[in-house]
């Protein structure tokens, strides 16, 4: 089960990211963090602007609510999901289904 923290603006997991894929998708869990496969290369942040865009459309989000807290240069990334306590309860839910718990 994805591990998924509160945080005083919303809440916050990690993911775990694979660039240069021939399709972009969610694929699950590895290890502690939900697994991503983008097409973007790793040059430049277009990675990172590929997760956003991809987590922003699987949890029904705008992009402007979500952050990389942590790991910008690496593939192991802290997301930040800024949202209220309401609204935490449905992408819980979400990412548990997307991580296939």
């Amino acid at each position: 089960m994805l591990p998924i923290q509160d945080h005083p603006n919303g809440i916050s997991f990690y993911i775990r990211v694979q660039p240069k894929s021939s399709r972009s998708r969610i694929e699950g869990m590895q290890g502690d963090a939900l697994k991503l496969r983008v097409t973007a290369p790793p040059v430049e942040g277009a990675a990172n602007t590929a997760c956003i865009d991809l987590l922003a459309k699987a949890l029904g989000v705008p992009k402007s609510c979500l952050e990389i807290a942590s790991g910008h240069a690496g593939r192991h990334k802290r997301i930040l999901v800024q949202c209220d306590p309401a609204a935490a309860q449905g992408i819980r839910q979400l990412l548990r289904e997307l991580s296939g718990a």
